[in-house]
């Protein structure tokens, strides 16, 4: 009889791709991947905001309940953060961190053998090189991620993840270039190069390749139309960098540079390692090299201490800035971090009108930005049928909605926008 794997995936690129290489072990073992009732679960957890935890609980309890006999994995973040907890859960067999999880069958195998927990969670501090889980030549979307790192030595003072990641390890490029030709000759088009911090890529290598380096690399390989970026910072965009990734014409002109607040004195408080003037340049250097960027970026509110006037300050930065899209986070209390134990913790009532404030007018400039494309002809990427149309992404990632007679799923097509977010084929 086949043996069955669910694997139920929360929080960001990085845990979507380990899922993706985790899958590829247990297609080559027999299984079948399903989204029905299983004989193995794999729950790859988040645990950077409040309620990315809480969603990872939630999904654990899910899978207990759905077959209570069968094999419960919990692997990632919230297992290396909160291992000891985890563990306490009625009906988790496996409790794995962020190291091992390309033993993950082997973790399978022994709590079978065994009928015993297993809790494999090692010292992820004390990591120093990249786990490599297997190149991942099938994934599940039109484009395909591409882990290039982990671990994180920033250290903001709100951040979990570099206590659940580790320090910065960057992957050999050869790997990464090799991965990359592999998808290509399964026919993927767009590749994201992902990881917990990109921007540090290579700080751990001491041979003075930088992310740069690695997107030149993949932006060479024959057949791949568009290279798109994870989250960055600003101090990465510099004019080096901006004069290489501009001949580049397959890079994607989308740049998620995560901001989290327009007022420096919040921003030092969140140890962020840039100020507000510092972003708005590497914002400058893209716009004024790079033909049709889109910045987008992530910003939380209600951080401690935030007064009213520095809100205020964050509210005008972002305005002046234009983001084509903002992703608004109310701020959570992570335990183990600095800020935890900060003074003038702000009430959940006050997080919210900022966060409402923020949200509409992330609204108004994301239409604003649609708008300034009204009339122009662009190539989108086209993924799948949502209700009448086929919802496509435009390589500086806007979102559009197109209609069409046949199935244009995975193909890379030219339409003529309205503005609003719809496009129009051109024969």
């Amino acid at each position: 009889m086949e043996k069955r794997v669910k694997f139920v995936t929360l929080g960001c690129k990085t845990n979507i791709y380990e899922s993706d290489a985790m899958a590829k072990l247990f297609i080559e073992e027999g299984y079948s991947i399903t989204e029905d009732k299983a004989d193995v679960y794999v729950i790859n957890t988040c645990t950077v905001t409040g309620t990315g935890a809480q969603k990872s609980r939630q999904a654990i309890s899910r899978a207990v309940r759905e077959n209570p006999d069968a094999v419960v994995a919990v692997v990632g973040c919230l297992a290396q953060t909160e291992s000891e907890t985890v563990s306490q859960i009625e009906g988790v067999d496996i409790v794995c961190g962020n190291k091992g999880k390309g033993d993950i069958l082997r973790l399978v195998r022994e709590a079978l053998l065994s009928k015993k927990q297993i809790v494999a969670c090692g010292d992820i501090m004390a990591e120093d090189s990249f786990e490599e889980i297997a190149l991942t030549s099938e994934q599940s979307r039109i484009r395909a991620n591409v882990k290039i790192e982990d671990g994180c030595n920033n250290y903001c003072s709100y951040c979990i993840i570099p206590y659940a990641r580790g320090k910065v390890r960057s992957r050999n490029i050869e790997k990464i270039e090799e991965e990359v030709k592999i998808l290509a000759e399964k026919g993927y088009f767009e590749i994201v190069l992902t990881g917990i911090h990109i921007g540090s890529y290579g700080k751990d290598l001491n041979n003075g390749l930088t992310l740069i380096d690695v997107i030149e690399r993949v932006c060479g390989v024959e057949g791949i139309r568009r290279v798109r970026l994870g989250s960055l910072e600003p101090v990465v965009i510099t004019e080096d960098f901006v004069k290489r990734a501009k001949k580049l014409k397959n890079l994607c002109p989308h740049f998620h540079m995560s901001l989290q607040s327009g007022c420096d004195e919040t921003l030092k408080r969140m140890n962020r390692h840039y100020t507000a003037e510092e972003f708005k340049n590497a914002v400058k250097l893209l716009r004024e090299n790079i033909p049709n960027t889109a910045i987008t970026t992530d910003v939380i509110v209600g951080f401690p201490g935030e007064t009213e006037e520095e809100f205020e300050k964050s509210y005008e930065f972002c305005r002046q800035i234009g983001f084509m899209q903002m992703h608004i986070f109310k701020y959570s209390s992570r335990k183990g971090t600095r800020a935890e134990k900060f003074p003038n913790q702000i009430p959940k009532k006050i997080k919210e009108e900022r966060s409402r404030k923020l949200l509409s007018l992330a609204e108004n400039m994301q239409k604003a930005f649609y708008m300034s494309y009204e009339g122009a002809e662009t190539e989108v990427l086209a993924e799948q049928l949502k209700g009448d149309f086929y919802h496509c992404t435009t390589a500086n990632y806007m979102d559009i909605y197109v209609k069409s007679d046949r199935d244009i799923s995975g193909e890379i097509i030219i339409v003529k926008l309205d503005g609003k977010g719809h496009g129009e084929i051109k024969k």
